[in-house]
Order: C-alpha cells, then structure tokens, then sequence
C-alpha cells in the first residue's frame, strides 16, 4: 500500500513577518491549523512539519504531531521539503503551504488522486483568478498550461498575453500551493543546488523543474484560500475563520 505523507515547511525567519508559523488567529498558531487540515485528508500519523526552528518544533509536538528537523540554509520551501524526505520514507510527498489556513483537505485529496493517476510527474494545483483580484500584481503567480493541463510557465506578470481584445483570456489561473511528488522528483530539485536562473527571476520555485526537464501537471481544485503574507492579513483571515466556525 502506498504511503502519502504531507509535509508542512516552516521558517521562523521571514523579512515580510518574521514569526508567521507561530502567529496567533483565534488563539492559535498558524500551523496547528495547516497540520490540521493536513490530517483531515492524510492522517495525523502521515502529517509532519519541517522545521529548522526549535519554538516552531515545539508547539507542533505539543499538538501531538511529527516534526523533521532541518537546515537553516533551505533556498524554498521545496528544498526543505526534500531535506524532510531524506528523514521519511513514503512513495509520494505533498508539499502543503503553511500559511494557508484556510485550505480545504478535499483538494489535497485531489491533488493525491492526481499523482497516483499519472505516476511520474509533479502535480500542482491551482484555481481561477477572483474577480477582485488583479491579474497583474505581482504577489500572484499566473499559471499558464497547454491542453493536457502540463505546465508550460508561471510567471508574476499578467499571463497569457494578448494582442488584441478580440484575444484576451476569457479568465486568468493562479497557482494553489499544493505539490506532489515522488522521491527521486524531489531529490533532483534538491541535489541542483541553487535556484535556477528563471525561479530566480519570478521567485517562484516549480520553475525549477523546467530546467530539469520534469514536467509539472496542473489540476484546478476546488478554490482559493485566503493567505497570510504580512502582519495585516491576520485579522483578515482570522474575520473569515470566524465565519467558517459560524457555519459548522
């Protein structure tokens, strides 16, 4: 049987909010909610956080999930997910955002599906643009895919271009921070060493595997969720856990 883990990557060092994992919504830290999540679709025992950061380890192991210790040199969240690899044996690994507390379980779910389906190949997710959001800022990377759903570029500028009206795209994707990956998958992105010249310039990791020649398969899932990139989100996602709570 196959073994899927989810590994949540988290740095207590971030120039933009430095502390972010362990920032309070409602009273609890950020990752408890993504580890959570996490085990709604893989199971507690299959859901680990990596980590190079001891009060980040704590408050995971308090909560009574695995935590893999890695270095302090990780280049993307990626990279440490290949350093927690080479401490967990399993046949696929997802690499789930960990500032997302607002994922739904049912697309990771999805993305798994995905991977199995197709074997060899990096899978990703990703959903259309709201209406209320600005195909050319920068903060969002636009995912363009050929007809089989393989990716053929992301980029942080408004993408696909077009000449004329008559051509602009009916509606724009975006990327959702869901990945999916074999062992050797990981390992090659990890074993190249630096970013490559084309993730360097967009700051956007999977285009790594273009220089690798691994090709990377989309899947649009269910939708977006709400992301904390800076102190200012938190009572904007923290408005929206509310709601969510109020539902249930």
């Amino acid at each position: 049987m196959e073994r899927i883990v989810g590994i949540i990557p988290a740095r207590y060092q971030s120039s933009r909010f430095p502390g972010k994992p362990l920032a309070l919504l409602l009273g609890k830290p950020m990752i408890l909610y993504v580890a959570e999540i996490t085990a709604q679709a893989l199971g507690k025992k299959n859901t680990w956080v990596a980590t190079d950061d001891q009060r980040i380890a704590d408050v995971v192991k308090n909560a009574g999930f695995n935590v893999a210790i890695t270095s302090g040199t990780a280049l993307t969240g990626t990279d440490r997910v290949w350093e927690a690899a080479k401490q967990v044996k399993a046949d696929i690994y997802m690499n789930i955002q960990g500032d997302e507390p607002l994922l739904n379980p049912k697309d990771i779910e999805l993305i798994v599906t995905e991977k199995k389906k197709r074997g060899k190949g990096v899978i990703n997710g990703m959903c259309r643009l709201l209406s209320q959001e600005d195909p050319s800022s920068v903060n969002i990377p636009k995912v363009i895919t050929i007809e089989n759903n393989r990716m053929v570029y992301m980029s942080r500028l408004a993408v696909p271009g077009f000449k004329s009206s008559h051509s602009k795209p009916a509606y724009y994707m975006k990327q959702v921070c869901i990945y999916a990956f074999n062992y050797e998958e990981l390992e090659a992105f990890g074993k190249f060493g630096r970013k490559s010249t084309l993730e360097n310039h967009e700051d956007i990791e999977i285009l790594r595997y273009l220089d690798l020649s691994i090709p990377v398969f989309m899947v649009e899932t269910g939708g977006t969720s709400l992301a904390v990139d800076i102190p200012e989100d938190v009572p904007i996602v923290e408005d929206a856990l509310r709601k969510r709570q109020e539902k249930q």
